[in-house]
């Protein structure tokens, strides 16, 4: 937080590999300035999400009927 401050910046973001203590939420939201507190389980979803450093291991088709192809039989 003294980083921002002492850059006066107005928003930043702190990532961990891990989580973060409930103290720290609540500090968010006690100050001025947006931080986004980013933890492991976030930052692995955006990771899948955006294919970035990880593998496809499978994919699958999830299929359903289309109705409107048997409207005309």
């Amino acid at each position: 937080m003294g980083s921002l401050v002492g850059k006066r910046a107005n928003k930043g973001i702190f990532i961990t590999t891990s989580d973060f203590p409930k103290d720290a939420y609540a500090f968010v939201e006690s100050i001025q300035q947006k931080v986004v507190l980013m933890n492991g389980q976030q930052l692995a979803q955006l990771m899948i999400d955006h294919d970035l450093g990880v593998t496809k291991q499978a994919s699958y088709d999830i299929k359903k009927i289309d109705a409107d192809y048997f409207e005309d039989a």
